[in-house]
């Protein structure tokens, strides 16, 4: 991961270590109830650091281990390369879609961001203020 595209004093200490503000990405991407969604830019101000850019660069470089179809695109489009294994699982788990029109690419849906979006509920905190970890899940969802 570049250390420029994580937020500042979210360096890892340990050249083998998750940095910090990717093991909170992903704290908070396993608190998201199946159904349920989050955008990059939830995830971001739920953590309130950060921004959408930097929790899509912690998802692709560390998401593989945790419900990474339940964190998306602020407009509902289905992960680029990811559709398929996204759509399967939305409906595995009652998510919320939008049927696409004909004219729509591929003919793929959308999530219906309405229905489908989780506010982030009641905290789970440490008494650092940050959501409690949980280990063991660097891979990227490739």
């Amino acid at each position: 991961m570049s250390e420029q595209s994580l937020p500042d004093g979210a360096r890892p200490q340990h050249a083998d270590a998750l940095p910090e503000y990717a093991e909170r990405v992903l704290d908070v991407t396993e608190l998201i109830p199946p159904g349920r969604v989050m955008t990059y830019g939830d995830v971001a101000e739920y953590l309130e650091e950060g921004g959408p850019r930097q929790v899509g660069r912690v998802m692709s470089l560390y998401g593989g281990g945790v419900p990474w179809w339940r964190v998306v695109r602020a407009d509902g489009a289905l992960l680029a390369g990811h559709e398929l294994e996204a759509i399967d699982r939305y409906r595995d788990e009652g998510t919320p879609l939008k049927e696409a029109s004909r004219a729509a690419e591929g003919h793929l849906p959308r999530l219906d961001l309405k229905r489908a979006r989780w506010d982030g509920g009641a905290r789970a905190q440490d008494d650092g203020g940050h959501t409690r970890g949980r280990g063991g899940r660097g891979q990227a969802h490739t």
